[in-house]
Formats: structure tokens, C-alpha cells, sequence
């Protein structure tokens, strides 16, 4: 399916980002896994190619800007082209990242900054290093549900998020005369370590009442939405939610389920 296709797949050893270098490389991808522990990047990469794929990793530091044009220069460099990019980068503090009332402006800016950048400078440097040539290419950004229905807290990673989704519309039609797309992933609650090591098991079963689908998705759920992305030219523009019904049924959802038989 994607014999012959280079990917990029930011902060890519564990989680959503992982699955998504397994996904695309099954599909035929040479996939580089920009990573900022490349000890850790190559062990994974290096099970991966005993498996018969072909992954390579490169460095990726989100907080240093300077590394992440280097990394859209080294795939240039080592193979001509880039048809994928998956902006997959994304964090938070739950203990600073809280309400209007009591997040500081500094943490605010630094996610704020943290997660456009990524996306951009990428997406700008991959666009017109190799994507503008090749006339083809597709940019997959991950979001959130954060980004599309706003939280009892996280106003910046909420925030930031939301702007990842706009500045794709944005890049998809900039880029559409190139035959480059861009789309937007949001997962909903996924079963990932920063998901288990930063929200509370009680947290975690508070949200789930709310979703439909009673249960998280998988990082390989999220996967299988970036390989069609990856594989749709004719889609951009496009926010796909995978997050199990979240925020469709009435806002007390969760609640009513108790009440359904005591109207």
C-alpha cells in the first residue's frame, strides 16, 4: 500500500506515535522515528526491522526548534523525499495546565508555543524541502477531544490543541494545488502510559461514564485513522474524532444512563 513511501512519525517510542510507526511500516512505509531518546528509538527500531519492516530513527526534541527543521533536513538528505509526516507530539501538566483562574501565563505560552510549533516547522519545512517537488504528500497532526469540546482544566494543552486543528485547515488548503494533504487526528481517552501515569484511576472511570463506547481506544485505533489519511488524496481538511462517542450524546449523558427508566 505504501511501498516506496517515506514517513516521518514524531515522538514515536511509545504510544499513539508508536503504533503509528508499526501501522505505516506494515503497510510498506520506510518510516523514520524521530525521537529524542534515540537509545531508546533504536531498540524499538531495531525489533521492528527483525520483524521485516524498515524503520530508522532520527532526532526530534520538540522543545528545540532548531532540531526539528534538522530532522526534516536529515530524511531529505538520506532519501529524497517525504510523503508522510505525522505530527504526533503532545503534552501537558495536569498539576500547572488548570483554569483561567489558576494557570500562569508562562505554562500557557509554553504549550501554546510547544505544540504549534512542532506542527508547523515541520509541516512548513517538510512542504517546501520536499512535498512542493514531489507535488504529493500528506500531513497527519494529532489532536485531541481536548481540542473540540472544552475541559474542566487543561486551558492550554485544550487551547493549543484546538489551534493545531485550524492551522491544518489552513495548511490543507495552502497546499492543496501541491497535491499535499493535511488532516487531523483527535483521539478521545486512550490507553496509553501517559494516560495510566497521569490521570487517576477515578478520573479515568469518571470520563468513560460519559462515553459511549464504554471503554478506551487503543493506540492502534488512532493508527489505523493516520494510515488512511496517509492514504486518502482526495481527503484534507478533514478532523477525524476517534474517541468512542465522546461529547455526541446529551452533555449528561452519563448521568441519564442511571435515569432512563425513571422518566
Amino acid at each position: 500500500m505504501l511501498k516506496g513511501k517515506v514517513a516521518i512519525v514524531t515522538a514515536s517510542t511509545r504510544g499513539i506515535g508508536y503504533s503509528c510507526v508499526e501501522t505505516l511500516a506494515k503497510a510498506g512505509a520506510r518510516v523514520y522515528m524521530a525521537c529524542r531518546n534515540l537509545e531508546r528509538g533504536a531498540e524499538k527500531a531495531a525489533a521492528l526491522n527483525a520483524q521485516g519492516y524498515d524503520v530508522k530513527t532520527v532526532y526530534f526534541e520538540a522543545y528545540d526548534k532548531e532540531s526539528i527543521l534538522k530532522m526534516i533536513d536529515t530524511v531529505v538528505e538520506n532519501e529524497g523525499r517525504i510523503d508522510i509526516l505525522v505530527n504526533n507530539f503532545g503534552g501537558t501538566s495536569p498539576v500547572n495546565d488548570k483554569t483561567i483562574f489558576d494557570t500562569d501565563y508562562e505554562t500557557f505560552a509554553k504549550y501554546i508555543d510547544v505544540h504549534l510549533s512542532t506542527v508547523f516547522l515541520a509541516s512548513q519545512a517538510a512542504i517546501k524541502k520536499a512535498m512542493a517537488a514531489q507535488k504529493s504528500g500528506a500531513i497527519i497532526n494529532i489532536g485531541s477531544v481536548a481540542g473540540i469540546t472544552p475541559d474542566m482544566s487543561q486551558t492550554a494543552y485544550g487551547t493549543s490543541k484546538a489551534a493545531i486543528i485550524h492551522l491544518s485547515k489552513m495548511i490543507s488548503v495552502h497546499a492543496a494545488a501541491l497535491n499535499v494533504t493535511c488532516n487531523v487526528v483527535c483521539p478521545g481517552m486512550t490507553a496509553t502510559e501517559a494516560v495510566k501515569n497521569n490521570l487517576t484511576p477515578a478520573f479515568q472511570e469518571f470520563f468513560l461514564k460519559h462515553t459511549p463506547i464504554r471503554r478506551m481506544g487503543e493506540p492502534q485505533e488512532i493508527a489505523d485513522a493516520v494510515l488512511y489519511f496517509a492514504t486518502a488524496p482526495f481527503t484534507t481538511g478533514q478532523v477525524l474524532a476517534v474517541h468512542g462517542g465522546f461529547g455526541i450524546p446529551t452533555p449528561v449523558y452519563g448521568d441519564m444512563l442511571n435515569m432512563k427508566n425513571k422518566r
